[in-house]
């Protein structure tokens, strides 16, 4: 899986691509540790734009990203139709911002 970031502005932008599953629970969490050190950042998008699929590890990597970032905005971008659907089951939409 692909996975990289830059920074625009006070926004950080997490580039997911493949499959979002606990192998890559390690490199998500360096990915979006790194993103955050900016103290200009404020808000973390991730895009799922080229996610084909996410598991249950996954979601909860989503949840302690959410916990450890509190007060950050966070913005779940361009989840395509199988993403979304597995995020809707989750009620994520209730949770985190979630754009097309």
């Amino acid at each position: 899986m692909a996975m990289s970031w830059r920074q625009e502005g006070g926004v950080a932008i997490i580039t997911i691509g493949g499959q979002l599953s606990f192998d890559m629970h390690r490199e998500f969490k360096e990915i979006a540790s790194a993103a955050i050190q900016s103290p200009l950042v404020d808000e973390l998008h991730l895009d799922f734009t080229g996610v084909t699929y996410l598991d249950s590890a996954a979601l909860g990597m989503l949840l302690l990203l959410r916990q450890r970032v509190e007060g950050y905005r966070i913005v779940l971008l361009n989840c395509g139709p199988g993403v979304r659907s597995v995020l809707d089951i989750a009620n994520f939409s209730k949770i985190f911002d979630m754009r097309d």
